[in-house]
């Protein structure tokens, strides 16, 4: 005989706000697989963000009246303190972090937190409260990537004038200045900050009001609840406000972009710390040992900022095969948005507060650097130019350097270091004034052009920068 199938207490049911629906509880292993309140619980600051201004907003519209207002907002006060302070009680089976609250509050104030969740959804609610949450995150990163801007440019500034070989292929191509290759890293996290800007524009529509997916019956006041949550619109289509979630996968791209540009400098810290190239050397608090080799100094910060330069990405990845195939509304796939989305944050927020402390850090070997200029043949375009300027044809005056370049190998001298009779053999427009063009200062002096290397021009380049971050 089949066992009977046992029915769900009163006190069972309670539990969620949707069982009396249902003949049987939630079993515990679905609680765990479906319950978010262990990662969304971050949330819960704007959570009670947004429903106060969305009480606010219930009281103004006469859906509630001014006493539940006021037990709504001194309950929730309570809320938050004493999530701040950790005693605040998480419950599984309750779910996420509005559902917890929730029911806390109705704990404390009775039915006036029951009629808190009128005319709204969990679906428009916690698309609110991502935004809520992720505005507030670009802010902070925006203010990170400044910090590491100005930790660049301080740098920058001290090596305006430190020649080093500037590659292409990771061959020596042309001498360079340090800080303008600083610079370059510069840029891109301008361009990080516009993308992270406009970004933040597109997500700041409020969602709230959407309720489950059609709107609402009720009498509301969008309008009133984004200006009090700092909105600058709201979402004019209910079935995208609950199911967009471009804005989180669009910061994720942001991310990964900022991302690959630190993993593109710590590679070359990486490359510069090695004794074979010996350009710089990083602080000892950024580097560790070996555990058998006791002469090794390893770059583990820049290593790690690759390796999770990955993780980033594969997050990007994530949320785009999450949405591709998700038909309008709200689709409980949509919960898997937040790990993804709130490890980013966390692995982009922590790389950036390390990275500036780091490179105040860094320590410059400029005779390193200079050497390595001096055994690339780094100012052979230069002696190009200079053939070209003097009549020669561009391609006749390239294979005449070519050739210069190869007698120079075989004889293990530099172009500057060869006599005015070896180098004329190649040219004979090629005169006593070639010497000014050889050294490493007139090659970097002759780019003096804005977005050049030439030392004064770096200098302006720094002066513009630190206005822009002003």
């Amino acid at each position: 005989m089949a066992p009977s199938k046992k029915k769900a207490t009163s006190a069972e049911k309670s539990r969620n706000t949707w069982s009396g629906r249902f003949d049987e509880p939630v079993s515990e292993l679905v609680q765990r697989y479906t319950a978010s309140v262990g990662f969304d619980r971050r949330l819960a600051d704007y959570d009670i963000q947004g429903s106060l201004a969305h009480a606010t907003m219930l009281a103004d519209a006469g859906i509630i009246n001014a006493a539940d207002l006021a037990a709504i907002e001194r309950g929730l006060s309570q809320i938050r303190d004493e999530i701040r302070s950790g005693e605040f009680v998480w419950l599984l089976e309750l779910e996420d972090v509005h559902l917890n609250i929730e029911k806390r509050l109705t704990a404390l104030v009775g039915d006036a937190g029951k009629r808190l969740h009128t005319a709204r959804s969990r679906n428009d609610q916690v698309a609110t409260d991502i935004r809520l949450y992720l505005r507030a995150s670009i802010d902070e990163i925006v203010r990170l990537i400044h910090a590491m801007q100005h930790a660049l440019l301080d740098l920058a500034e001290q090596h305006a004038y430190t020649v080093m070989p500037g590659f292409t292929h990771l061959q020596v191509a042309q001498p360079v200045v340090f800080g303008h290759h600083l610079m370059a890293y510069f840029e891109m996290l301008k361009r990080d900050v516009e993308r992270l800007s406009d970004c933040r524009k597109r997500m700041n529509k409020l969602p709230l009001g959407a309720a489950a997916l059609a709107g609402t019956s009720y009498p509301i006041n969008r309008e009133m609840v984004a200006r009090e949550l700092e909105f600058d619109g709201v979402c004019e289509n209910s079935l995208d406000a609950v199911s967009d979630r471009d804005f989180a996968i669009e910061f994720c791209a942001a991310a990964a972009l900022v991302m690959t540009h630190l993993s593109r400098l710590s590679e070359e810290l990486i490359l510069w710390m090695n004794p074979a190239f010996g350009f710089i050397d990083l602080a000892d608090r950024f580097c560790t040992g070996s555990s058998i080799m006791p002469q090794k100094k390893n770059p583990d910060v820049p290593e790690l900022v690759r390796g999770k330069t990955g993780r980033v990405n594969g997050h990007l990845v994530a949320l785009l095969t999450l949405m591709k195939a998700q038909p309008l509304a709200y689709n409980k796939d949509n919960q898997e948005d937040k790990e993804p989305l709130f490890d980013t944050v966390d692995t982009l927020t922590d790389t950036l507060r390390i990275y500036a402390d780091m490179l105040a850090g860094v320590r410059v070997n400029a005779d390193a650097m200079r050497n390595a200029v001096m055994r690339g043949y780094a100012t052979a375009t230069d002696l190009a130019d200079y053939l070209t300027k003097k009549g020669m044809p561009f391609r006749e005056a390239h294979e005449a350097v070519a050739r210069a370049v190869r007698f120079a190998e075989q004889s293990d001298q530099d172009l500057g270091a060869l006599t005015l009779d070896e180098l004329q053999k190649f040219s004979h427009f090629i005169d006593e004034d070639i010497f000014d063009v050889l050294t490493l200062e007139g090659s970097i002096n002759s780019r003096n052009h804005i977005g050049g290397t030439a030392p004064i021009q770096v200098c302006e380049a720094i002066t513009r920068a630190r206005k822009w971050l002003s």
